[in-house]
């Protein structure tokens, strides 16, 4: 599949990508409160007998978007059983829609203020054995703990449409990570939360 922004100049991607969102098969309501309702059910869980997580274990913020990761898709299918489930192979994306697969979705998960990551696979081209790096993502940041007092918050939640030629891997042979261009990061994904602007 051809990249949606491809001949668009960079004053023209936040339009598109607005576009794109309003064509997404779920609401930007519904993202945002499954997204916040997920990150506060984690506080209120028990792992093992009797720990719960921000009293008696501190997690790494790595095992923090884990659980995120994971419980995101899974809420998502319960809700809507006959549209979502999670992924089964390691080619699908994290979160995918039955009717129509140009819609199924990554989730990225990160500590930074305003950024995510992955691995630098998500800078080179894929081939056709690998699931497609291009497409919907819904990218969450959260702080760390430790950060302030009390639990850690959500800082943002945004979505959008990115192509594997908007993350660059690290220049490093031995780097193992992508980031995503400075233009990529500011109008492909857009902010839903705190604020939702995108209606």
């Amino acid at each position: 599949m051809s990249s949606p922004y491809f001949g668009l100049h960079v004053s023209q991607w936040e339009t598109k990508t607005i576009e794109m969102i309003r064509s997404y098969p779920m609401s930007t309501d519904t993202i945002v409160e499954v997204v916040t309702e997920t990150w506060e059910s984690i506080f209120k869980s028990t792992i093992g007998r009797y720990a719960k997580i921000g009293e008696h274990i501190f997690p790494t913020p790595q095992m923090m978007g884990i659980f995120v990761h994971e419980l995101i898709p899974l809420e998502i299918a319960t809700r809507f059983p006959d549209d979502w489930r999670r992924d089964e192979t390691g080619d699908e994306k994290d979160l995918v829609y039955i009717p129509d697969n140009q819609f199924s979705t990554e989730i990225k998960c990160s500590s930074s203020k305003n950024r995510i990551f992955a691995n630098r696979s998500y800078a080179q081209r894929p081939t056709d054995a690998k699931k497609s790096k291009s497409g919907y993502y819904i990218a969450i940041n959260f702080e760390k703990f430790g950060e302030r007092e009390g639990l850690p918050a959500l800082r943002l939640i945004r979505f959008g449409w990115l192509d594997h030629g908007d993350w660059v891997g690290q220049k490093a042979a031995t780097g193992q990570q992508a980031r995503l261009k400075p233009d990529s990061n500011a109008k492909k994904l857009l902010q839903l939360y705190p604020v939702n602007k995108v209606r």
